[in-house]
């Protein structure tokens, strides 16, 4: 038996006290057949080569053992909260079924709008004024304000990792874009050692699981994952250093919390869920984690470009945008045009960059593949004019 996997199974048993305790928990780091590499150095350049059999993290990995690994944590177990009808009891007495009929069916509730939060608008304006706090915010240019040994190339290379390290730990999307956030408001900060990046991302990883996982990983479970690179020690040190930048104050509004909102206003109008606009949405949000010139926009902005631009790539010849969407997120067309075109410029690749881990991890059938979805070259920029009533119902009709 390999070290890793004896590593796994001492991480287990480690946990199988917490497990009597909570029969539904269980530690989410499925077991490895390969030895994984750390980050390795860091560089200014993103044009690296890499031994795909090392580095790369590919779902046949664990194709073979598929039924040993545990269930993964899945973002729609999360947002069942707000999808859930609710439950309706009653005693039905022998000879009385009919009265059965004064209760509404699941179906006729989610036709008549009542599973949707009538707090929607008012959870979104709080999420707003939340992301416009200056302590919860990062600096955009940091890097050249405070970083005098990290640059750009460095962060996009780190994130890239993460988003494979999140993808094997099975983490939500929530510990992913909180990380960054983290990442990011420290360094906007603190003056960091490139050769100590990874140790920051980890440990703000580690915070970030723990905020929102409800089994997180072991300390011992990310040193492992950098090939113990560093230690538990180092690795706690590093989290009272993030935790007391942040002042304790973890609960940043993020990305993905608008981009939840925003794809039920701009399908409110449907009967149905259309999976492969929300999993797009998600690529094109998560893409922009990537990018240090996107921390120039708000997550908010971020979120509805995504939701713009989706909405673009699938039906390039429909407006992208409508007046519940606007009414919802507060931005008008005009508004999201320069961070659309980033993010546009970012789903074409136009830098050329080398950074695999989101574009393939939304290659996989789960994901419906719609990392190859390829949208025009160019956002027509009409697009960006005022919009009206007709715009929205066209949208409508769309979705």
């Amino acid at each position: 038996m390999s070290e890793n996997e004896n590593h796994v199974q001492s991480t287990r048993s480690s946990s199988s006290s917490s497990r009597k305790r909570a029969p539904k928990a269980h530690h989410p780091l499925p077991p490895s057949k390969k030895k994984r590499v750390p980050l390795g150095e860091l560089t200014n350049s993103l044009h690296i080569t890499t031994n795909n059999s090392d580095c790369n993290i590919s779902e046949s990995k664990y194709a073979a053992k598929a039924d040993d690994l545990p269930p993964p944590s899945t973002e729609s177990s999360r947002d069942s909260d707000f999808e859930t009808t609710p439950k309706i009891e009653c005693e039905v007495k022998e000879g009385n079924h009919n009265d059965l009929e004064k209760f509404p069916s699941a179906e006729s509730i989610k036709k008549s709008g009542l599973r949707r939060c009538s707090y929607t608008s008012s959870i979104y304006r709080y999420l707003h004024s939340l992301e416009m706090e200056g302590n919860r915010r990062c600096l955009s240019n940091y890097m050249r304000e405070v970083q005098n040994d990290v640059s750009g190339n460095m962060r996009e290379i780190l994130v890239d990792w993460l988003v494979e390290v999140a993808e094997e730990y099975r983490l939500v999307s929530d510990t992913l874009y909180l990380t960054v956030s983290y990442i990011d408001r420290f360094l906007s900060s603190q003056a960091l050692s490139r050769n100590n990046l990874q140790l920051l991302g980890v440990s703000c990883m580690l915070i970030a699981s723990k905020y929102e996982e409800i089994s997180p990983p072991h300390v011992e479970s990310f040193c492992h994952i950098t090939d113990n690179t560093y230690t538990k020690d180092q690795v706690l040190d590093m989290e009272k250093q993030v935790l007391k930048s942040l002042n304790y104050e973890m609960g940043a509004p993020t990305t993905i919390n608008f981009l939840r909102i925003l794809l039920k206003a701009a399908q409110e109008n449907c009967e149905s869920s259309d999976l492969q606009f929300e999993l797009l949405s998600c690529y094109l949000a998560e893409l922009s984690l990537l990018e240090y010139g996107c921390m120039r926009f708000l997550p908010s902005m971020i979120a509805a470009s995504a939701v713009f631009l989706s909405s673009f790539t699938i039906q390039p010849q429909m407006h992208p945008w409508s007046m519940a969407l606007q009414r919802h997120s507060g931005y008008r067309p005009s508004d999201l045009k320069e961070c659309v075109l980033a993010i546009h410029d970012i789903q074409l690749n136009r830098k050329g960059s080398s950074s695999r881990a989101v574009r393939d991890k939304y290659t996989q059938n789960k994901f419906k593949h719609v990392a190859t979805l390829s949208p025009p070259s160019e956002v027509p920029g009409r697009y960006f004019a005022a919009i009206n009533e007709l715009c929205s119902v066209r949208f409508s009709r769309m979705r």
